[in-house]
């Protein structure tokens, strides 16, 4: 085995337990971990078996196999940012929705607050 696949597969192996002790931890949510955790298994699979990566080079007809394994985490990259998008979007439209429900709340109390003092 080369000395560059046995630092994959220990960097690999060091990053899911620190996603698993973030989660265990309440610092990040399964969901968003869920993406991390398939590209590593990703890069430890294809660290065991470099024969896999130019079987889908091969498959694609890329020239070079680190063009795939560039152009699909970029892929990757890219969809997440998407999903992440539509996420913070949700998000400001719930501040909002919850921002306008506390202003008439608000007005309800303080009328409500007049009458008491009359």
């Amino acid at each position: 085995m080369l000395r560059i696949q046995i630092i994959t597969i220990v960097v690999n192996i060091l990053f899911v337990l620190y996603i698993s002790r973030l989660i265990v931890k309440g610092k990040l949510r399964e969901e968003y971990a869920i993406v991390w955790v398939i590209c590593t298994v990703f890069l430890l699979v294809f660290s065991f078996w470099t024969e896999g990566l130019e079987l889908l080079r091969r498959l694609t007809g890329v020239v070079v196999a680190a063009n795939l394994v560039f152009t699909g985490f970029i892929f990757a990259i890219l969809i997440y940012l998407l999903h992440l998008s539509v996420v913070a979007s949700k998000l400001h439209n719930d501040n909002k929705k919850l921002a306008q429900e506390i202003s008439l709340l608000k007005e309800e109390f303080n009328k409500h607050l007049e009458k008491t003092e009359k």
